[in-house]
């Protein structure tokens, strides 16, 4: 007769053995210490009380949360008189939480810690919206400080993701722009990879390539925290959710449109700090920044702000809201979407379908306000009950799409507006474009020579204010890179600004023709600088290089 000895299941005897014996151990322990025993191997963990110890303290310190209701958390330890476990309790304690303490084997917390793995930083606490633990985004804030670290964040979380749920990669994507003052977060399929890349300043910075595989999980993610549809794949969806930090709420506007190989992703981050800049620090020349403070507490009237989509129009807007608000006045604003959440204002959002841009317009006029702040106008009605409510005894502050402050009067006409009664309406056209910053740790001195000189000297001989222009015209600065810029050598935006006051020449030029060009020189004589001549003057001053300017607009007419 032949015994055989199976090894491996004499191995499970004795490692059931040996745990039943710590089990025992700790029973004894826990009669000697007075404090309750607990079973973790055969107690539920609670994710949400799992998150309140990160998991490096909890491995270090033998500790683990596993239970919560309300603000009782259950904590159970291996050793629960240890000083850091006190520490821990303490530090629960300050944030709100009321510990109860357990002891426990190291088997027990060993089935606890493997769930780990599995913790997202974030779960949904409402349709719409995602609540990321501060604790866990602060440490990838605190972590990436430039963007490389970024991207190898990234690429460790990715090298991992068969361990992580795909919400902890989105979420890992999401903090790293967080980390870098991203506007954007971009996600392109390309044939065999998806392409990730941030807008840093305004500018795309490719980060990572993303496989296919794990691309379409985090689209199902998107859409779904988003409140999209996940079986619409060939027509484009709208969406958004928030982020909820200890610091506020960043509100991400999501858009997805189909492509060639799969549906493409665009995350825009609103983060309420970026509107919280005052109209004096904007950038704004002293002469134009004069005239619009004098503008803007006029009772009524209209100030028109124009450019692209993504000049900083918006920002404008909001303050302009946040120099005339008062408890004394009512504003209501029109906005497609609501961008940015302001206290004491009335904010309402406009849609596709009955609340539409003019009939909210119409609204809001019935709502007794004193000033009316109007998204964008886009068509011919919006535009006439605008000019009509400037004309009424209302402040109305609105962005037009033009190329400059010259366009805004043809562009009106063009919808359909009377052009006779525009100039009485019409105080102020504006037109902007935002340049990134020379970094000002790395940024260099040049001699300015050559056909540079000679587009500088000739902007600058144009202008009207000599007063504004430099003394020293011999010199100009370029981007060089370090890691305080992630190597771009800028660092921040600022607009440069255009301005055409309405008066009596500009009126009848506005009568007579709507041609850019007659309408410029009917502004002549005014003093306030083209947006060619605010950016040169930046040049000279070393704020922006002479290339950032010519990325944004031509200088050579």
């Amino acid at each position: 007769m032949t015994i055989q000895f199976d090894e491996d299941k004499q191995k499970q005897r004795l490692d059931s053995l040996h745990h039943q014996e710590e089990e025992d151990l700790v029973q004894i322990l826990s009669a000697k210490y007075g404090i309750e025993y607990v079973n973790l191997v055969n107690t539920p963990v609670n994710t949400d009380a799992l998150r309140l110890i990160d998991e490096k303290t909890a491995r270090e310190s033998l500790v683990a949360a596993y239970a919560l209701v309300n603000k009782k958390v259950k904590v159970a330890a291996r050793n629960p008189t240890d000083q850091k476990i006190a520490d821990i309790v303490a530090t629960l304690t300050t944030k709100g939480y009321q510990p109860e303490m357990y002891i426990t084997s190291t088997q027990g917390l060993e089935k606890a810690w493997k769930m780990y793995k599995d913790l997202s930083f974030a779960y949904e606490s409402r349709a719409g919206s995602l609540e990321i633990s501060s604790d866990e985004i602060s440490a990838i804030i605190n972590e990436a400080k430039s963007l490389p670290t970024v991207i190898s964040i990234l690429e460790n979380t990715m090298s991992a993701k068969k361990s992580y749920r795909v919400s902890r990669i989105l979420e890992t994507i999401v903090a790293g722009a967080l980390a870098t003052n991203a506007s954007d977060i971009h996600l392109e399929p390309e044939e065999g990879y998806v392409l990730l890349r941030y807008r840093l300043d305004g500018v795309l910075q490719e980060l990572m390539r993303i496989d296919n595989e794990t691309y379409a999980l985090i689209l199902s993610r998107i859409k779904l925290i988003s409140g999209m549809k996940l079986n619409i794949k060939k027509d484009s969806q709208d969406g958004r959710f928030s982020i909820r930090l200890s610091e506020g709420d960043i509100e991400v506007r999501v858009s997805i449109l189909p492509g060639a190989y799969n549906e493409s992703i665009v995350m825009r981050l609103l983060d309420p700090k970026s509107i919280r800049v005052s109209l004096d620090d904007m950038g704004i020349n002293p002469k134009l920044l004069s005239v619009l403070n004098e503008e803007i507490n006029r009772p009524d009237g209209m100030i028109l702000t124009t450019g692209p989509t993504g000049s900083g129009k918006t920002t404008t807007l909001y303050a302009f809201l946040q120099k005339v608000h008062n408890p004394g006045v009512k504003i209501i604003t029109l906005e497609d979407p609501i961008e940015y959440h302001m206290p004491g204002i009335v904010q309402t959002q406009v849609n596709e379908k009955g609340y539409t841009f003019s009939e909210g317009l119409r609204a809001a006029v019935r709502q007794d306000p004193d000033i009316i702040m109007v998204g964008e106008i886009r068509d011919g009605d919006t535009a006439n009950i605008a000019i009509n409510s400037a004309l009424t005894g209302h402040l109305v502050f609105s962005t037009l799409h033009t190329n400059d402050a010259a366009g805004t009067f043809p562009r009106l006409i063009d919808l359909g507006a009377n052009p006779t009664i525009i100039p009485s309406a019409l105080r102020v056209s504006m037109a902007q474009r935002l340049v990134r910053r020379l970094c000002k740790e790395c940024k260099k001195e040049v001699v300015l020579e050559g056909q540079n000189q000679n587009e500088i000297e000739t902007t600058v001989n144009g202008i009207e204010d000599k007063s504004a222009i430099p003394a020293d015209r011999s010199k100009m600065w370029t981007p060089v890179g370090c890691e305080k810029c992630n190597h771009t050598g800028y660092k921040g935006r600022i607009g440069i600004y255009e301005a055409i006051l309405m008066n009596k020449t500009v009126e009848e030029a506005v009568q007579r023709s709507s041609s850019d060009r007659e309408i410029w020189d009917a502004a002549k004589g005014q003093g306030i600088l083209t947006m060619k001549q605010d950016g040169v003057l930046k040049v000279l001053a070393g704020i922006t290089s002479l290339e950032e300017l010519e990325r944004v607009i031509t200088l050579t007419d």
